[in-house]
């Protein structure tokens, strides 16, 4: 139920998010057009979102890791140039608050927990520690998004999110290894697998059914 109601949250910060792009862009398209009318290389989005949820340690830990950037991410955007930005931030914050602190929950129960369920989250630090460098790449859209203070340097939020992992991680009983960026390229559009798995299922009504609205 719980991850029912994130994934609630996070769609609404997503629609809120293309509705502002759509308006900014001013070529008439609106969030439904934007989620499901482009090519598996214009989405632009981490690696880590588009893992495969395989069992509920690899989810809630995945779920720790986005939460936890998110929360930094948004705290940072309340002082964006982009009143329109700001605002988003500033109930995403709200939401992700809540996502942070029950996905923490879980960590610390399941890692500090049976010797089954701990096994099961060192798997999923090991499968998911690559793909946490690529938060806090900055390509050049980046730069100048923070450069005009429209959004957040994620570079600047890396030291934040290490203290909250560790921090997290060592009440858990498990390992901190160090952040690095061994697997990255969503960003740009260079997609796992299953990024083109996750596409067809969002996308199958529309391309089935064009034009269909809610």
């Amino acid at each position: 139920m719980a991850l029912s109601n994130i994934a609630l949250d996070l769609i609404g910060s997503a629609r809120a998010l293309y509705q502002l792009a759509g308006e900014t862009e001013g070529k008439g398209r609106d969030e439904d057009q934007l989620a499901f009318l482009r090519d598996e290389r214009a989405y632009l989005n981490l690696l880590l979102a588009e893992y495969p949820n395989t069992d509920f340690a690899h989810t809630i830990l995945r779920q720790f890791y986005f939460s936890s950037f998110q929360q930094l991410y948004w705290q940072a955007a309340l002082e964006s140039t982009l009143p329109e930005l700001a605002a988003i931030a500033a109930k995403s914050l709200k939401e992700v608050a809540y996502h942070h602190r029950h996905a923490a929950d879980w960590v610390i129960r399941l890692g500090d927990g049976t010797e089954l369920s701990h096994q099961r989250m060192l798997a999923a630090e090991a499968n998911l520690a690559p793909y946490l460098g690529e938060m806090f790449e900055k390509d050049a859209l980046a730069g100048r998004l923070a450069d005009a203070a429209i959004l957040p340097d994620p570079a600047e939020l890396q030291a934040a999110f290490a203290a909250d992992r560790a921090n997290i991680l060592t009440r858990a009983s498990l390992p901190v290894a160090d952040i690095e960026s061994r697997l990255s390229g969503g960003r740009s559009g260079r997609h796992t697998e299953a990024m083109g798995h996750l596409l067809a299922e969002l996308q199958y009504m529309q391309h089935r059914f064009p034009g269909q609205q809610w």
